[in-house]
């Protein structure tokens, strides 16, 4: 039965729990029942400083969203809206269609159906890895709740550490036990804050590809908050870009990876060069030649150009392109970084190529880009 509560002017919604038929078969298959979260119209300010503004989003169940941002872009905080940690000022939150945060609703955090990975795992030192899993399985008896823990253990290969306590495990076994806690209630969302950020990065690559898998094979419905684009482009099936408090752009990741629509998103995703540029009629001009562009762009305009974009070859005196001086060369296992003078440019550009690509004592160097790589916005 539902209960409608008054409290601070606010409008609370309390649901009973409808425990055997509903557990029972999640138990028995293991999946995840997922569900939608939309933002509409998201905006919260703190003593007159917006942190977010008019941000909408929808995920769809079991859909992997990546909130993507520089740090105090206002990623968390939007994390924490979602999950009812704190009350957004302006808009509503939606789960499944239905208003679980506005003006007049506010649906606690435990009745909202989420569950939570945070940051830091935030495990609880004086239980056991077991208990810290059953800890939110308060909707089962005490063996339902042993079985269903110890089976998602099982599948974050853990369970036979279910008897030790956090602080023997490795920063690695402690994600995956806040990942086993977070699941073990078959949650219909998963809300998640930068759950890899503490771990190095041969074993963030490992604990993240086993954590997506696990949500692909139980369909969970995900979003996590992080601040490495190469992370949401690899675990995103749609990434959220922030940045101040606004949505940048939203969409599959290569979209944004390729089609940024502004210097920030460009710059956010590739490393890139920023050159001069004009522009008139949908032609954009710069030292390297003419690329179409939109015809609404200003005249002044610049352009973007990854550095992996920019082919570089010896001088000849025939060649195409603009003349180079190296400047400076630098070793970076496969690659090599270059840093190029280029006279009709106030700084040098930057170059990545191939390790061994270009002979050592090369100097000069023709340098040229492809009309079509170079992305152009307004400057």
């Amino acid at each position: 039965m539902n209960e409608n509560v008054q409290k601070n002017g606010l409008k609370f919604e309390r649901r009973s729990v409808e425990r055997d038929d509903q557990w029972g078969k999640r138990n028995s298959t293991g999946v995840v029942i997922a569900s939608s979260m939309s933002f509409d119209n998201i905006g919260h300010t703190i003593h007159d400083k917006v942190i977010l503004e008019d941000i909408s989003l929808t995920v769809e169940p079991g859909e992997v969203l990546c909130l993507l941002g520089p740090s105090g872009s206002g990623k968390t905080t939007l994390l924490r809206i979602a999950a009812g940690l704190i009350d957004g000022t302006t808009g509503a939150v939606k789960i499944d269609g239905r208003v679980v945060a506005d003006d007049k609703t506010f649906v606690p955090p435990d009745k909202r159906g989420v569950g939570l990975v945070f940051q830091d795992y935030a495990l609880f030192p004086h239980l056991t890895i077991l208990q810290n899993v059953e800890f939110g399985l308060t909707a089962l008896n005490r063996s339902d709740a042993k079985t269903q823990a110890l089976r998602i253990l099982s599948r974050v290969g853990l369970a036979d550490r279910a008897s030790q306590y956090p602080h023997v495990l490795s920063g690695g076994e402690q994600q995956r036990v806040a990942l086993a806690r977070a699941l073990a209630p078959r949650p219909g969302i998963l809300l998640m804050d930068e759950p890899f950020s503490g771990l190095d990065s041969r074993l963030r690559d490992s604990i993240r590809e086993q954590t997506i898998e696990l949500l692909r094979e139980t369909r969970s419905t995900a979003i996590i908050v992080t601040h490495d684009a190469e992370e949401a482009l690899r675990v995103g099936d749609h990434v959220a870009l922030i940045d101040d408090g606004k949505l940048v752009q939203y969409g599959e990741a290569k979209d944004l990876c390729y089609r940024p629509k502004n210097l920030f998103a460009a710059g956010f995703f590739s490393e890139i060069n920023v050159i001069p540029s004009s522009s008139s009629n949908g032609v954009a001009t710069t030292i390297f030649g003419q690329s179409p562009c939109d015809v609404s762009m200003p005249e002044t305009c610049c352009a973007a150009i990854r550095l992996t974009d920019i082919s570089i070859a010896p001088f000849a005196g025939d060649n195409q392109g603009q003349v180079g001086r190296i400047a400076q060369r630098r070793f970076i296992g496969t690659s090599e970084l270059l840093d190029i003078n280029i006279e009709s440019l106030d700084e040098p550009i930057s170059v990545r190529i191939k390790a061994g690509e270009l002979p050592e004592d090369t100097n000069l160097v023709s340098v040229s880009v492809a009309p079509e790589l170079m992305m152009i916005f307004p400057a």
